[in-house]
């Protein structure tokens, strides 16, 4: 199979059921994104990270390949007339979104308690948490303003939500285990 196919030259591209549409459309953008989230949880699972940590991010990194099919997906075609999927896609469900609470929940116990907003970095590999979690939010707003054109199903916003909130944790987890200080932001006044 040959890596180039010479289709999007002119600046389209196809979604899964074939339908053509500029590179720059919002459903582009959003797996476009999600890709780029799934590029820098690679990143992080690079790192010298617990096991358990790295175990969990191998399935979410699973769990964006199946967002990301998705959002590919045009929604016209994907499904048959009888209501059957006609592209076979998996799902995103209640369980994918449970997890990633109960592993939240899970890591806040040892955690001390915040007090103030967080200023990301402290360690490299914190940083690159911090960066996934950017990117996160990031494709979660630009899946929102594409479930404003052609309704996804709730489940993808959700997992995308829960997601950029267990990549923060994940990063508090991580300043703990790799002995990084946590430096709060505090408002100072302006002084003149």
């Amino acid at each position: 199979m040959k890596i180039y196919t010479k289709t999007g030259d002119k600046g389209t591209t196809a979604l899964f059921g074939g339908t053509r549409v500029p590179k720059h459309h919002i459903r582009i953008e959003s797996y476009g994104t999600v890709d780029e989230l799934n590029s820098h949880l690679g990143l992080v699972r690079d790192q010298k990270i617990d096991a358990h940590s790295n175990k969990i991010l191998l399935k979410i990194q699973d769990k964006l390949f199946t967002v990301g099919a998705i959002l590919a997906t045009d929604p016209e075609k994907a499904v048959l007339k009888s209501g059957k999927d006609r592209l076979n896609i998996p799902k995103i469900d209640l369980n994918d979104i449970e997890l990633l609470e109960l592993e939240m929940d899970n890591m806040n116990e040892s955690l001390p308690v915040m007090t103030h907003f967080i200023l990301p970095g402290g360690h490299q590999t914190v940083s690159f948490c911090h960066i996934a979690r950017c990117v996160c939010r990031r494709a979660e707003r630009l899946s929102v303003a594409l479930n404003e054109i052609e309704p996804l199903d709730e489940h993808v916003l959700i997992y995308l939500n829960r997601l950029s909130d267990y990549l923060f944790v994940l990063a508090r987890k991580l300043s703990l285990d790799l002995q990084a200080e946590e430096i709060k932001w505090i408002p100072k006044k302006n002084q003149e």
